[in-house]
């Protein structure tokens, strides 16, 4: 391998974990108890959680932190569709 190529391979490897790490967003429904909360919600995720299923294991113990109960993985959002639901989600966007 030529010298000068290898800067620019090691700056290529040092960036694939970033890439790997793209994001991707879920609608979702929580609860409290005593007294009844509820909300509605926006969360950013890894790639890798990417699927109703991925998304829930990661949001339950989120929001277990603060005292809610996920309820229902509403939707998975595409980055371009955010906008549609930040004002549904108010506090809760990108909150969890």
């Amino acid at each position: 391998m030529k010298p000068h190529l290898l800067p620019a391979l090691a700056l290529a490897l040092a960036l694939m974990p970033g890439l790997a790490q793209a994001a991707c967003y879920a609608s979702y429904k929580a609860k409290q108890d005593n007294p009844l909360k509820l909300h509605f919600g926006v969360a950013e995720l890894s790639d890798a959680q990417c699927s109703k299923d991925a998304a829930a294991k990661a949001l339950q113990s989120r929001l277990a932190k603060d005292g809610w109960i996920l309820l229902t993985i509403v939707a998975m959002i595409p980055e371009d569709k955010l906008g549609e639901v930040k004002d549904s989600a108010g506090n809760y966007f990108l909150r969890y």
